[in-house]
């Protein structure tokens, strides 16, 4: 009968042949893949033999289904926690097994972790979770749009369908030229005085950032509990995402020289970023948002996007951003008070603390 257990090396290749068939159809090279899976679920702070990564076999020993997990220290309250988060999740050949998919959730679920979440299930998934009393987070499930220059936005748009139509991109500038002359507005950027400029903003070290991140995650009730040496991991994984761009990461500071802040995003001129990160003291996220635009301003680019979380909405209103629902995070605790912090929006997930930081989201495997 079909079995679940935890993914072992020799699983790896049908694995990444799963993941090129269900995920990412093009540009992906199985062996490298397979390479950096290992890399991800079976060596380094990442592997948990407690909290493994999960395969489901066929009758046959065939590879069916895999739900990536990664072990993530936290906290509430002071009281020290295990997460599980649950990343990439595939199942092939739904008509041969339709419950594979849910055996193979519920089984990550009974592990002895204190609480599960995912920030990329899309409906199908999403479905799945709410079988097993998922608890689904509005506000943690929103994506953020700001456009920088309309006209080179839309090219962009196009050249992600049609890569040719990226060719046109060079004639779009003059028409970007004409919407910054006006005021700022949903269609286009113009940078605007205020509070921001007191601040500025500066590229930062992996070490420099990782002795920050801690400090600025002390607001939040429920938080990851990360140490300095895994934060390093962490920002070496996530250099290189050669789908999404560049690497941007910078800390925002007063004119004292304090950190206030500080951003990760990827993109490149003409392109549409990707933040993975905003991080602030409490009631500095709007100007490291201004920041953050600003600095993407400045490098020419067609517009940012990133996932939202609760103690950032409010200082996006009034900034010209837009939302839209992509996939939703969810959350599942056989403690009530758990639930009761995300509810709040008084835990800090997603980006760093999920699975935005990896190679799987934006990078290529040649």
């Amino acid at each position: 009968m079909p079995e679940i257990r935890p993914v072992t090396a020799q699983d790896l290749p049908a694995v990444a042949s799963l993941f090129q068939r269900l995920l990412r159809r093009n540009g992906v090279e199985p062996n490298a893949l397979a390479d950096y899976l290992r890399t991800l679920f079976l060596e380094g702070p990442n592997y948990d033999p407690e909290l493994a990564s999960k395969v489901h076999v066929r009758d046959d020993g065939t590879v069916s289904g895999f739900l990536g997990v990664f072990p993530l220290a936290m906290e509430h309250a002071g009281k020290p926690l295990r997460a599980a988060v649950c990343g990439t999740f595939m199942v092939d050949a739904h008509g041969d097994d339709p419950f594979a998919g849910a055996r193979l959730l519920r089984d990550v679920l009974s592990g002895p972790q204190d609480l599960s979440f995912t920030e990329t299930s899309n409906d199908l998934s999403t479905a799945l979770w709410q079988t097993v009393d998922g608890n689904i987070l509005p506000a943690y499930s929103l994506e953020w749009l700001r456009i920088l220059r309309p006209a080179s936005f839309v090219s962009e748009l196009a050249g992600e369908q049609l890569p040719v139509a990226r060719l046109v991109s060079p004639l779009m500038r003059p028409f970007d030229a004409l919407a910054r002359r006006g005021k700022a507005s949903w269609a286009g950027y113009v940078p605007l005085a205020s509070r921001a400029d007191s601040f500025s903003d500066a590229d930062a070290s992996e070490d420099e950032a990782a002795e920050l991140i801690p400090g600025f995650l002390r607001q939040f009730a429920l938080r990851p509990n990360w140490n300095a040496d895994r934060l390093r991991y962490m920002l070496a994984q996530a250099r290189d995402k050669a789908l999404h761009g560049e690497r941007v990461l910078r800390v925002v500071r007063s004119r004292t020289g304090a950190p206030v802040g500080l951003f990760l995003y990827y993109g490149d001129k003409g392109r549409i970023g990707r933040v993975v990160q905003i991080m602030s003291l409490p009631g500095r996220e709007a100007i490291v948002i201004d920041r953050m635009l600003r600095h993407a301003d400045s490098r020419d680019m067609a517009a940012l996007r990133g996932r939202a979380q609760p103690q950032l909405l409010t200082a996006m209103m009034g900034r010209k951003i837009a939302f839209v629902h992509a996939a939703s995070t969810i959350v599942h605790s056989r403690h009530p008070e758990l639930v009761d912090a995300f509810n709040g929006g008084r835990a800090f997930i997603n980006g760093l603390a999920g699975e935005g930081w990896t190679r799987l989201i934006g990078d290529r495997f040649a």
